[in-house]
């Protein structure tokens, strides 16, 4: 190894630390501040800058703003952090102008939290101590599920109470290494974020006499490597949204600011790529990214470290590497999160794939709907420019790469890969048959390999941390986490990272905190408009790439659209078929017809007009499809409509032999009468009738003229006395 590199990133850490404004280090409180798309869109520019006139007007030289990007907890941004020194992190949501005065003025400048801002109703802990031990089920280390339990039964032998100790369970990756890294069994103690490794009963009395009991942490016991995800979960680990989770891909987002290398030099970025460089080694890389078991997550699930070796196989030196940022499924945002909160992350893994295959040029496919994704991108692309970190030479290896961002204009076929490289090439984006595969014969007809943005994310941990602790993490044959855009019926929205082998149940009800208003779960879409719906009474799946397909969904890119009881199955089907059908580049007939030809059965059976022979057609038309179809793009769009009518296919008889739709959603099948022993006449429907056509005196039970009813729903929902039935 040339230990110049490492030397050279240090030297470089050095330097941007004197030229850093020190907004976050030493004795300042720091106010963090969401800086992503979506908290933008509920706020936080007002609210950054309300802070910022308060932050002025106090004089006060030791508070600092600090821009972040995306948590994930969507529906309840914008988020506020506040950090004082020696103390513990608090976070509010939804933050208003009202509430940024109660912020400052209560905890800023007095230090007495707002109780009912913060986020998720949590309350700081009131315990001098807490420790957090990993409840994940994945890792392997059995010694470490028993410590938890022998730690309670000494605290209560000691009389110790909770004010002074307090035990909790969180799932972020490497709490728990596994036999194969420690023996024993390890948990961190907070404040302080002292990881201890636990061999004996002896090692467990000492850390409760001399560091629970006596303030004194035992430096001998500590482990000096931290946790992939110790850094969001010292902020966020206390809201049960977050501590369910495993931060690898994400591990940054909410964390660092994501236009500061700085930061990212901080939190450990460009290690990676300097010890790739300096071992000169690209075959090793290829192999451990093999024995991660690391799937590509941008839908196919093809093994990385394949790709990669047969990219690396091909003869020639003019080879290229593409993220695909093309993010197009109805309700997906996890890359364009990645891009906004950690770009630095994905521009390492890139470079180091590029020294992997041999690649000297990469590209940024990016949709030009993410105009702060891209924003952030290209700083990150000039900052490592600037910082030698791309370009000629990079870090003094002898090894030069850099990359360039092109735009897509938001069609959803040039997710594709085919399609995509079309699109760079200045074509139109459509895909062509395969073999050759791109890592054959791709961009300008060059060996290219082509990754989503979360596989790049994790390509640095892996080299970190090493294969075998990635793969513990996953399931069997896919190693990791995976992110999923949690949407739809269910309480918490937002950007969900779990461990590859979860089931639904615990992403849906446990993470997502179930449907709203008390609704009961139906049924959870995966994988986007190529993906199926996997009803609830198989919540108890491992999530994975062959179990899904095995339920006649997908993986996909990670979008997961709840469904309760009031959503019919068969008007989903015909929305995303809709979709596919739009969005269908047009270049194959057994999509370019499939489509259409399916859309116009499923917009019939959902107007009432079906025919027997409807449900045979579909199955033949989605099966030809799936055979014939040019790219797998058209394979997959029949899939929401073939698992749907697989798994419910009672719901489709009804629209077609009974003339109902039984989640009462069909519009046309939908009837609305008054209960004449619940009308007490009080005029409200007959009020709100855009078409008039409800009677009745005041006083006096109303009637409806179904003839004249167009069944738009209004008298249903402003009746509050449960008189309309709607059947």
């Amino acid at each position: 190894m040339n230990p110049t590199l490492l030397e050279r990133l240090v030297s470089l850490r050095r330097q941007l630390e004197s030229e850093k404004c020190d907004a976050t280090a030493g004795e300042r409180i720091v106010i963090q501040v969401g800086s992503a798309t979506c908290e933008n869109a509920a706020g936080s520019r007002g609210i950054r800058e309300e802070f910022r006139k308060y932050i002025a007007a106090s004089g006060r030289s030791d508070i600092a703003l600090h821009d972040v990007g995306c948590t994930g907890r969507c529906s309840l941004e914008p988020i506020v952090g506040i950090l004082r020194p020696g103390e513990r992190a608090v976070k509010y949501q939804q933050v208003s102008r009202e509430g940024v005065h109660r912020i400052f003025t209560d905890h800023v400048l007095r230090g007495q939290p707002v109780a009912e801002l913060i986020l998720d109703g949590t309350q700081k802990c009131e315990s001098r101590y807490e420790v957090i031990f990993c409840k994940g089920e994945r890792c392997g280390n059995l010694a470490a599920r028993t410590l938890q339990a022998r730690l309670r039964e000494s605290l209560e032998k000691r009389g110790v109470a909770a004010d002074t100790v307090q035990i909790r369970g969180v799932n972020f990756a490497d709490l728990c290494p596994g036999e194969s890294k420690f023996q024993g069994g390890h948990f961190l103690v907070r404040p302080g974020n002292h990881m201890y490794h636990v061999s004996s009963e002896a090692d467990l009395e000492r850390v409760i006499t001399e560091h629970l009991l006596g303030d004194r942490p035992i430096t001998e016991l500590t482990i000096s490597e931290q946790p992939i995800g110790q850094n969001f979960f010292e902020l966020y680990g206390d809201v049960s949204f977050f501590n369910r989770q495993s931060r690898i891909a994400l591990r940054n987002s909410g964390i660092i600011d994501p236009s500061s290398l700085r930061e990212y030099l901080d939190a450990g970025g460009f290690h990676s790529l300097a010890l790739a460089l300096a071992a000169n080694d690209p075959e090793a890389i290829i192999a451990e990214i093999t024995a991660s078991k690391l799937r590509g997550r941008g839908g196919g699930g093809f093994p990385t470290g394949s790709k990669w070796q047969m990219a690396r196989r091909e003869p020639g030196e003019e080879k290229y590497i593409i993220c695909n940022a093309d993010e197009g499924d109805p309700g997906a945002f996890m890359d364009r999160s990645m891009l906004e909160g950690d770009p630095f992350s994905i521009v390492e893994g890139m470079t180091i794939g590029g020294f992997a295959i041999g690649a000297q040029r990469g590209f940024f496919y990016v949709r030009a709907e993410y105009p702060l994704a891209i924003e952030r991108i290209e700083n990150a692309l000039g900052e490592c420019r600037r910082c030698g970190l791309l370009g000629e030479n990079i870090l003094g290896s002898g090894f030069s790469f850099d990359m360039e961002i092109r735009l897509g204009a938001g069609a959803f076929v040039c997710g594709e890969e085919t399609a995509l490289i079309h699109s760079i090439e200045g074509e139109r984006g459509q895909p062509r048959v395969r073999p050759p595969y791109p890592s054959r014969s791709g961009l300008w007809g060059k060996p290219t390999v082509i990754n989503n943005v979360e596989t790049f994310a994790n390509i640095p941990v892996i080299l970190e941390h090493g294969a075998e602790w990635f793969g513990h993490i996953g399931s069997a044959k896919s190693g990791g986490t995976k992110v999923f855009a949690l949407a739809g019926k269910v309480n918490h929205t937002g950007l969900v990272e779990v461990p590859i082998g979860t089931t639904l149940r615990e992403i849906v009800m446990e993470i997502g905190g179930g449907c709203p208003k008390g609704k009961r779960f139906k049924a959870v879409q995966t994988g986007g408009p190529a993906g199926g719906c996997i009803p609830a009474a198989h919540a108890d799946i491992a999530i994975d790439f062959d179990t899904l397909t095995a339920m006649g969904s997908i993986m996909g890119s990670g979008g997961m659209i709840i469904m309760d009881e009031d959503d019919c199955m068969v008007d989903i089907a015909k929305f995303f078929m809709k979709f596919s059908a739009d969005e269908s580049c047009g270049k194959c007939t057994p999509c370019r017809e499939g489509t259409k030809r399916m859309l116009e059965i499923l917009e019939r059976i959902t107007a009432g007009q079906g025919r027997p022979e409807d449900l045979g057609n579909l199955e033949r038309l989605g099966l030809l499809m799936k055979r014939a179809s040019l790219c797998g793009l058209g394979r997959a769009a029949a899939n929401p409509v073939l698992s749907t009518m697989r798994h419910y296919h009672d719901e489709y008889e009804a629209h077609i032999q009974e003339r109902r739709c039984p989640a009462k959603r069909c519009t046309t099948l939908v009837r609305y009468s008054i209960l004449a022993d619940r009308c007490v006449g009080c005029t409200a429907c007959a009020r709100n009738c855009p078409v008039n056509c409800i009677a009745g005196a005041a006083k006096q039970p109303h009637i409806i003229d179904p003839e004249r009813c167009i069944r738009c729903g209004r008298c249903y929902s402003v009746c509050r006395f449960s008189a309309v039935e709607r059947t």
